[in-house]
């Protein structure tokens, strides 16, 4: 995520999230040496194509996992944010665009965050999700994490109690098999979000 993302991405969290955080938080996040924070985008410069009645990606990923921007006018999809902390990284957002949900962007901003993890040699990966948000916590389960607590009143909203969920070692043998195989699968099935 670069500075001029951040319009960008506070609309995706307006549309995403009760709560905000201000502009003032993402810059001083992109300062911070244990953050992370990677965009996927697309080219706007082109219309978008609908695929079975849906809005389509307009054109190739530009940017993912610390890429360069370009000159050229960018619409940020979605967005995630870690924290690499001692032997463990925090995702502490995620995001994507209400109309691109379901099109497999959270699930490559996912494998994007692990994949930082296991090169920054962290041990485990920790993050709180919503008790209401089912399909976060389904996807989140697929990629090996557990539910090992309960935040009550966390998300200051609506004190709504936030599920604590956390990997196994991500360094070991069964764990990274079964993240290889799953991010082959996401390759094959998106292949426009690997390109």
């Amino acid at each position: 995520m670069h500075a001029n993302d951040i319009t960008q991405v506070m609309d995706i969290e307006r549309e995403s999230f009760p709560s905000m955080w201000p502009q003032t938080a993402y810059r001083r996040e992109l300062q911070n040496k244990v953050a992370r924070y990677y965009v996927i985008t697309e080219q706007s410069d082109q219309p978008p194509a609908e695929v079975n009645g849906a809005p389509g990606l307009w054109g190739t990923i530009r940017r993912i996992v610390g890429g360069e921007s370009e000159e050229q006018e960018e619409r940020v999809l979605g967005f995630i944010g870690i924290w690499l902390l001692v032997g463990e990284a925090h995702i502490v957002t995620v995001a994507v665009r209400e109309e691109y949900r379901r099109m497999g962007i959270g699930e490559r901003l996912l494998i994007a965050a692990i994949e930082t993890a296991l090169e920054y040699d962290q041990e485990v990966l920790t993050l709180e999700v919503r008790k209401s948000n089912d399909a976060a916590q389904l996807l989140y389960q697929k990629y090996g994490f557990d539910r090992v607590g309960l935040r009550k009143r966390y998300y200051t909203d609506n004190n709504e109690d936030a599920v604590l969920m956390t990997t196994p070692d991500i360094n070991a043998g069964g764990f990274v098999t079964r993240f290889d195989a799953l991010k082959q699968q996401h390759r094959a099935m998106h292949p426009d979000l690997w390109s």
